[in-house]
């Protein structure tokens, strides 16, 4: 299957102005379209920071962050991945655990309401308290909406 690409922001809906009272024939009812962003991260041995998972465009408002691990980590200490950008690490997602299969969902700080007028780089850190680990796969996704402008 084929892919397009568009500059955005994608927008759906047949009614773009509201010109009346009446819904469904003149009230607006356009929305942006959800967008996403992936990448499978490293989860095994000691230390990988800063993997980038996404870049975000500037003004967009992101929804949420999911970490996916689908083979537990098997250090025989702590291992966790937290999610956020250069300046604040944990900004999407705290220091999780991935010595389990799970899906978690991130808690998103005000950066997510609105990126800013430049784009940014969605940033996983994993850390592994003895660094002996040799399992582990984990896929970090974000999903946001493209020039929405909340600020």
């Amino acid at each position: 299957m084929g892919a397009s690409t568009f500059s955005g922001p994608l927008k759906a809906g047949p009614i773009s102005q509201t010109t009346g009272t009446t819904v469904g024939t003149n009230v607006a009812n356009v929305g942006f379209v959800l967008m996403a962003q992936s990448a499978v991260i490293d989860i095994i041995g000691a230390t990988a920071a800063d993997q980038v998972v996404a870049t975000i465009p500037a003004g967009s408002q992101i929804v949420d962050v999911i970490l996916n691990v689908t083979t537990v980590n098997n250090d025989t200490g702590t291992a966790t991945v937290s999610v956020g950008t250069s300046a604040a690490a944990t900004a999407f997602l705290p220091a999780t655990s991935v010595k389990t299969a799970a899906t978690t969902r991130g808690t998103l700080n005000s950066v997510a309401t609105d990126v800013g007028t430049t784009d940014i780089q969605v940033l996983a850190d994993f850390t592994a308290q003895n660094g002996n680990g040799s399992t582990g796969a984990a896929t970090v996704t974000v999903t946001y909406l493209q020039a929405r402008d909340l600020v």
